[in-house]
């Protein structure tokens, strides 16, 4: 299973840095998603870093913003998000790609295991 943490209100121009622990799978066999839902819109995708750690794959709406780390070590992966807007305001999710060892995509279809959301409000 997966879970995320770290959500909150933050200002409009400032940071916030999600976390997501993993149990219950060999977690450095698998790639990580980060994903948002907004309300009335559909889930979609933030990032994908490969099992290894070695790439991560950015959506176009976060790309220089967003950071991906990823701890094999303690099954953890973080999402660090800079200059937050309004816009940002989202349920996050992280989740785990129904196959191990293969290259990242960034569609939620080749998804399985999903944390439970976490609430980001960007907001003055």
């Amino acid at each position: 299973q997966l879970q995320a943490s770290g959500g909150g209100l933050v200002q409009p121009g400032g940071s916030l840095r999600l976390s997501c622990a993993a149990s219950g799978f060999t977690f450095r066999y698998y790639n990580i998603g980060w994903f948002r839902q907004a309300p009335g819109e559909e889930r979609v995708a933030l990032s994908c870093t490969s099992s290894s750690d070695a790439d991560t794959e950015y959506a176009a709406s976060v790309q220089g913003r967003f950071f991906v780390s990823r701890d094999n070590a303690e099954n953890t992966v973080y999402l660090q998000m800079n200059s937050l807007k309004p816009e940002d305001t989202a349920v996050y999710y992280c989740a785990r790609m129904t196959t191990a060892w293969t290259s990242c995509v960034l569609s939620r279809y080749e998804y399985n295991v999903w944390g439970q959301g976490t609430l980001v409000t960007v907001s003055s």
